[in-house]
Formats: structure tokens, C-alpha cells, sequence
């Protein structure tokens, strides 16, 4: 008897496709949603890795693994920062130079967070001091080493001096004294970035050789700047700026604003044209809006929106330093008396009083950079013991 072969019906095939269709959509919708979690848990909600540490990625590892000990890593902060934060992409020049109007992200926002309306002014002191760069030596250099040095008490008795003096580049804000101080802060100093109410006042306590750079904070900033430039009296410059009662407030110091500026500025500044220059405002953009999370305030400078300076300088060297360390940060509030900086007698309480910032969100950024190893801290004051 001729062996009987049973073929399936079409219903059953069709059954069994559909079946196998709704496994396969089931399956691919939960592996997609998995997925989808897993990247909403690995990034808090600035962008940034939630699980830090001080590791390198593979990919990291077998670029920088073989470098003798002591060497200068090439592109390494900004490699470290965009393995923790991937929205850190493109690289910013450190100060504005003749093609600053290409940079769409600058030119949407007023100061403090852009250029707009200021082109004119900008493009005056820019033909001025005709230099935009570090220096020949340094600009020339394939890898450099960077250090910004805050003003914090705690930066006094570490004998930090020596080591200091060894980077690259030295990085320097606002009036900290150097002289009396070498023995912790150094002697040397590449740049000093400010604004004019922080300004040395005081012409013979600037360095014999540094980098004079503004971090304009409002219009009124960089038309002082041009005084300096073109070393006119000051006493000409009259304000057409009207500043909140609440941002005189901001001092520490709480002066009466004159002219208005906050607080008395620095009327002569001992540099000539060719070593002054313009911060570039995406670093205050990108630290108040991106890194830090502070309220957007439709692009306007408002209560509780601008980055320390420190920070700035900070996000600076990341797009344009190699490898970056700091010394003299972080403010411990559970020590309202100790020194707040290391050349005065001001207590750490008095920063409470600030309008502008906001320390906590602030610190929570740095000790980002702290823990994955963007950053290194010499004088371990931003995590403490909580890296």
C-alpha cells in the first residue's frame, strides 16, 4: 500500500505565519523598549552617564593606555567629557576672533550668553589687539596641560607653588593676588580671565606677562573693555544700562552701583592691545544652560542663571586644553567660617549672599567632571570625600 504523505491545509500555514509574525513583533517591540529604558537610566537629565567612574572606555584605553606615565595625553579631557556626556561634540575656540560671527550659537544671544547687538564694539577691540590665540609657543604646542586656579581657602598651606608653575597654561581669576602667595598658588600666570568689577584695580599687583581676557557679562562690559584698549580716561563712560537692584545685590561686598557697574571698577589696565582678548560667551551659554541645567530665562541673565567664572574657565579648558586639573575649588557650607578665599578674611557664609548663582547645581557638575576623570582636583575640595 503506497505510503500516505498528509500536507498541511492553507489555514494552518496561514495561522502558523501569523503566529510566527506576532512572536517575532512582540519580541522586537520589547527588545526595542529594553533598549529604550536602559538608555533613559543611563543618563541623567543634563545628558551625562548617570554610573560615573575614573575608568577609561575600550575605546580610550587603547588610545591612551600605552603613554608613558607623566606624558601629555592629546585630546583627552575632551575625549573623557564626551565618553560621560555625548552631546559635548564640537571643540569652541578659546577667544573671539574675526570669524566669531560664523558661530550661530553665540550670535542668537545677548551678553552675558552671546554677542548680539555688541558686533560693532566686537569688531573694533577685535581689529585692536589683532591676536586671538595663546601665543605662538602655546597655540603651537600638539598637546598642552591646563590648570585653573580658584580663589578658595582651601588652596592655602598645600605648597601647591612648584607644581603649579610646571603646567602649560595657568589660568587665573578676577584680583587673586599672586605675589606673597607663590609658595601655594605659584608664580606663574598665562591668562587672568575677568569682567570689570573684578578687575585688579591696583596696577603695580598685575604680572609682568600675562594674558589680560574679559568675560563680558552685560553690554556695558565690553565698552569698558575699549577704554582699556585704547587707554582712555574712564571717567567719560557713562551707563545707559539700568541693573535691577536685586543684581547689586549679588556682591558680596554689597557696594553701591555706580555708572552702572556693581561695584567700583579698575580704571587702567597695564597690558597693551595685542595681549587682550574676548572670552568666547558659548563657554557661560554652554555651562549655564548644558552642563550646569540653570534656568534658561528666555536667554536673559537672571536670578540664579550665571556660572561662577570658575566654571566658565573650566568649560573653556575643555574644549581647548588637553588635559585639565584645578586647585582652589569648592565651598563647604558646613564650615560657614572658614576662609572663603585664600588671600582674605571673607567667610565662607558670605556666599550665601549670592543672586546670581547656584552653588549646589553647580558643585553637583563639577564633582561629575571630579568623579569620571575629566578633571583632576589638587587640592580636593569639590567632592570632599564623596568621589
Amino acid at each position: 500500500m503506497p505510503e500516505m504523505r498528509m500536507k498541511p491545509s492553507r489555514n494552518f500555514l496561514l495561522g502558523l505565519c501569523s503566529m510566527l509574525a506576532l512572536g517575532f513583533l512582540y519580541y522586537s517591540s520589547g527588545r526595542i523598549s529594553l533598549r529604550g529604558w536602559s538608555n533613559i537610566s543611563l543618563y541623567d537629565s543634563q545628558g551625562f552617564l548617570v554610573k560615573l567612574d575614573g575608568s577609561l572606555p575600550l575605546e580610550l584605553l587603547y588610545k591612551y593606555g600605552n603613554l608613558s606615565e607623566g606624558a601629555c595625553k592629546p585630546g583627552y579631557a575632551a575625549a573623557k567629557m564626551s565618553a560621560i556626556y555625548p552631546k559635548f561634540a564640537k571643540l569652541e575656540p578659546m577667544f573671539l576672533d574675526p570669524n566669531y560671527k560664523r558661530y550661530a550659537k553665540i550670535g542668537d544671544y545677548s551678553p552675558p550668553f552671546g554677542v548680539k547687538s555688541q558686533e560693532k564694539i566686537i569688531d573694533i577691540l577685535l581689529s585692536a589687539t589683532n591676536n586671538y590665540g595663546l601665543g605662538e609657543e602655546l597655540d603651537s604646542m600638539s598637546c598642552k596641560t591646563c590648570i585653573i586656579i580658584g580663589n578658595g581657602g582651601i588652596l592655602a598651606n598645600k605648597s601647591l607653588g612648584p607644581r603649579i608653575d610646571e603646567v602649560d597654561v595657568v589660568v587665573r581669576l578676577n584680583e587673586a593676588p599672586v605675589k606673597g602667595f607663590e609658595k601655594d598658588v605659584g608664580s606663574k600666570t598665562t591668562m587672568r580671565i575677568t569682567y570689570p568689577e573684578g578687575a585688579i584695580q591696583k596696577t603695580e599687583r598685575y604680572e609682568s606677562q600675562s594674558l589680560f581676557v574679559l568675560s563680558a557679562f552685560k553690554a556695558l562690559d565690553l565698552r569698558w573693555l575699549r577704554y582699556m584698549v585704547f587707554n582712555q580716561r574712564l571717567e567719560q563712560l557713562h551707563s545707559t544700562i539700568h541693573l535691577a537692584d536685586a543684581f547689586i545685590q549679588s556682591n558680596v561686598h554689597q557696594r553701591r552701583s555706580t555708572d552702572g557697574f556693581w561695584k567700583s571698577v579698575a580704571k587702567h589696565v597695564p597690558r597693551e592691545p595685542s595681549d587682550m582678548r574676548i572670552l568666547n560667551p558659548y563657554f557661560i551659554q554652554e555651562a549655564s544652560f548644558k552642563l550646569i541645567g540653570l534656568p534658561h530665562n528666555n536667554g536673559q541673565m537672571g536670578r540664579g542663571n550665571i556660572p561662577t567664572l570658575g566654571a566658565v574657565a573650566i568649560t573653556m579648558a575643555l574644549h581647548t586644553c588637553d588635559e585639565v586639573a584645578v586647585a582652589g575649588f569648592g565651598y563647604n557650607m558646613s564650615t560657614p567660617h572658614a576662609p572663603l578665599h585664600y588671600y582674605e578674611k571673607i567667610r565662607m557664609s558670605a556666599i550665601k549672599e549670592s543672586w546670581t548663582h547656584n552653588i549646589s547645581k553647580e558643585k553637583e557638575f563639577l564633582m561629575k567632571l571630579v568623579k569620571a576623570g575629566v578633571i583632576q582636583d589638587w587640592t580636593n575640595g569639590i567632592c570632599g570625600a564623596g568621589c
